[in-house]
C-alpha cells in the first residue's frame, strides 16, 4: 500500500531511473496522473505535460467506464460495451460531452501553449492506477499518433486485464503492483484525496527546476 501519490511516484522514478539523463516527456492523465508525473519527471530530468483522455461511462453507472476517449475524438470501447448498452446513440451523447470537458479542461490548464511536441522524443505516460485500462488506451493512442522515439507507460498499480490490452500498445510497460484482484485504484493508497483542477494547474505551473543547484542535486537526494 502506498502512502499517497507522491510514495508511489517515487517508487515508479526508481523504476524508470535508466530514463535520467534522456530527457524524457513526462504526461500525465489528469488529474490524479498529475501529481506522479510532475514528481517522475523532476526525478528523471524530463519534462511534464498532460495527456488529455476522458472515460466514456454507462449512461446509468457513472463510475462504470466502457469505453474513454482522446482529445482528437478517437474512441476505445470495451469488449463487453455492445452487451450492457441498449441504445448505441448514449454512447455518442457521453462522447461529445466528455469531449467538450476535454476542450474545457484544456483551455485551463495550458491556456498560453500548446502541448509539448512529443515526436521522435522518449515518452512516459502515467496514472496513479488501472481498472478497465480504458482511459490509458485512449490516451497511448493520442501519444502514439504522434510518433514517439519510445512509449512507455508507467502506473504504480493495475489490473492483469488492463495491462494485457495495453501490453501492445507501448514499447515498454511498468507496473510496480498487479493484484489477483483489484476492486479500486484508492484501496491501494493509505491517502487518495481527490486532486482539483486548480492542483493541475499549479503543478503545470511549477517549474521542476527551481534553481540550478536543485537541478543537480544527487539522484539519491532527488528520488526521496
Amino acid at each position: 500500500m502506498y502512502q499517497d501519490r507522491h510514495d508511489a511516484a517515487l517508487q515508479l522514478a526508481s523504476r524508470l531511473s535508466a530514463y535520467r539523463g534522456q530527457h524524457p516527456v513526462v504526461l500525465g492523465i489528469p488529474r490524479g496522473g498529475v501529481p506522479i508525473a510532475h514528481c517522475i519527471a523532476r526525478a528523471l530530468d524530463g519534462e511534464l505535460d498532460v495527456i488529455m483522455a476522458r472515460k466514456i461511462a454507462h449512461p446509468l453507472l457513472p463510475e462504470y467506464a466502457i469505453g474513454a476517449v482522446d482529445e482528437g475524438g478517437w474512441a476505445y470501447y470495451s469488449p463487453f460495451a455492445d452487451a450492457v448498452i441498449r441504445n448505441p446513440a448514449d454512447l455518442d451523447v457521453e462522447k461529445l460531452r466528455q469531449l467538450d470537458l476535454i476542450r474545457r479542461r484544456r483551455a485551463r490548464y495550458t491556456p498560453a501553449r500548446q502541448p509539448i511536441d512529443i515526436s521522435h522524443r522518449l515518452v512516459i505516460v502515467v496514472d496513479d492506477g488501472l481498472a478497465t485500462g480504458a482511459t490509458m488506451m485512449a490516451a497511448l493512442h493520442d501519444v502514439r499518433a504522434r510518433q514517439p522515439r519510445k512509449l512507455v507507460c508507467a502506473v504504480p498499480v493495475a489490473s492483469h486485464e488492463s495491462l494485457r490490452q495495453i501490453q501492445p500498445w507501448v514499447d515498454e510497460l511498468v507496473c510496480l503492483e498487479s493484484p489477483a484482484r483489484l476492486e479500486a485504484i484508492s484501496q491501494h493508497y493509505r491517502h487518495f484525496a481527490p486532486v482539483s483542477d486548480d492542483e493541475v494547474v499549479r503543478l503545470l505551473n511549477t517549474p521542476l527546476f527551481p534553481s540550478q543547484e536543485s537541478h543537480h542535486e544527487p539522484e539519491a537526494t532527488r528520488l526521496s
